[in-house]
C-alpha cells in the first residue's frame, strides 16, 4: 500500500515528461501548420484511409488484402518518403531557419549591403511593368540556391537597374526564366525553377507566378514577379504571394523580407518615407514639364489680341 506522500508524488510528473509532451505537441503543431492546404493533406487522408482499409479487413476476416496490405507496408516507410519529400525538404529547412535565426540577428545587426539596391529593383520592375514586359528576380537569404543557379546561365554581375531591363528584355536569349541575386549581385539568369503545387491557387496566375511561390516554399528566398499579361507587380515570400504592388509597397515588401529584424512599425515608416519621397519626385517632374513647356507664338497672341 502507497502511503499519501507516495501517491502524492505519483499524481505529479516530472519535469522530464512535461518537457518531452511540450516537445512532441510543438512538433505536431509546426508540421500540421506547415502541410496545411497543400497536397500533402490529401495524401495523408489516402494513407489514413488505406490504414482503415487494413483494420477493416482484419475485422471481417478478408485474409487476402490483409495479405496484400501487409505486404506493401514492408515499403510504406520508402514511400513516405517519396510522396513528402517536398514536405519534409520544408519542414527540416524551416526547422533549421528557426533555430539559425538568433545567430542570423547577431550577424545582420545592420544591412551588409546597403540600400541603394532597393531603389534599383524598385525602378526596374516599375518599368517593366509599365511595358508589359515579364520578369521573375529571385532574391537569396539564408538558404543557399545554388542548385538552381547552376541550372541558369551564371553571371555574377553587380545588380543594377540597366541591367535587369536588358535581361529580361524579350529580344535577348536570357529573358526566359528567371534571374537569382545572390549578395547584392545577380548570380545567373534563366534559371528554372520548382513550380508550386498548391491546388488552392488562382487560375489566374501562370506559369511565372506559380514557379515563383513554389521556389519560395523549397526556400526562405522572396521573389519579384512582374506579369507579361497585366503588367502587375507583385511578391512572393514563404509560398504566399502579394498582388497589384507599386513602387512604395514593393520596396517596403524587399525591405521587411531582405531585413527581418526591423520592426513592423519601422517598415510602416519606411513606407511612409518612400511614398513622400515619390510624390516629391512627381511633383519636381511635373513642374518641370510645365516650366519645359513652348511659349505659345507671338503672331498669334497679336492675332488674338486684334480680335
Amino acid at each position: 500500500m502507497f502511503g499519501p506522500e507516495e501517491l502524492w508524488a505519483w499524481s505529479w510528473p516530472e519535469l522530464k515528461d512535461l518537457i518531452d509532451i511540450l516537445i512532441v505537441a510543438f512538433l505536431i503543431y509546426e508540421m500540421l501548420r506547415l502541410v496545411r492546404g497543400t497536397r500533402a493533406v490529401q495524401m495523408a487522408v489516402g494513407l489514413l484511409l488505406v490504414a482503415l482499409l487494413y483494420q477493416l479487413a482484419s475485422w471481417t476476416g478478408l485474409g487476402t488484402v490483409q495479405w496484400v496490405l501487409r505486404n506493401a507496408a514492408v515499403y510504406f516507410g520508402f514511400a513516405l518518403i517519396v510522396l513528402f519529400q517536398r514536405e519534409i525538404r520544408t519542414a527540416l529547412t524551416h526547422f533549421g531557419k528557426t533555430f539559425h535565426l538568433p545567430f542570423r540577428r547577431a550577424r545582420r545587426a545592420a544591412n551588409e549591403y546597403g540600400q541603394d539596391w532597393y531603389d534599383e529593383v524598385v525602378l526596374a520592375a516599375t518599368t517593366l511593368s509599365s511595358e508589359k514586359i515579364g520578369a521573375l528576380v529571385i532574391f537569396e537569404r539564408d538558404v543557399g540556391l545554388k542548385t538552381y543557379i547552376e541550372s541558369g546561365i551564371q553571371l555574377d554581375a553587380r545588380l543594377t537597374y540597366d541591367l535587369l531591363v536588358t535581361i529580361f528584355n524579350p529580344h535577348t536569349p536570357l529573358h526566359d526564366g528567371a534571374a537569382i541575386v545572390s549578395n547584392n549581385r545577380v548570380a545567373a539568369a534563366s534559371c528554372f525553377l520548382p513550380l508550386t503545387q498548391n491546388p488552392l491557387l488562382s487560375r489566374e496566375l501562370g506559369t511565372r507566378h506559380r514557379a515563383a511561390i513554389g521556389i519560395t516554399e523549397d526556400s526562405d528566398c522572396c521573389a519579384v514577379i512582374v506579369s507579361e499579361e497585366t503588367g502587375s507587380i507583385s511578391f512572393a515570400v514563404g509560398g504566399r504571394i502579394t498582388r497589384h504592388l507599386d513602387g512604395p509597397r514593393l520596396r517596403g515588401l524587399i525591405h521587411q523580407a531582405m531585413e527581418p529584424w526591423r520592426t513592423e512599425a519601422e517598415t510602416a515608416e519606411q513606407e511612409a518615407e518612400e511614398r513622400r519621397r515619390q510624390r516629391d519626385l512627381e511633383e519636381i517632374a511635373a513642374g518641370r514639364r510645365l516650366d519645359a513647356a513652348p511659349a505659345p507664338p507671338a503672331e498669334s497672341m497679336r492675332e488674338g489680341s486684334s480680335l
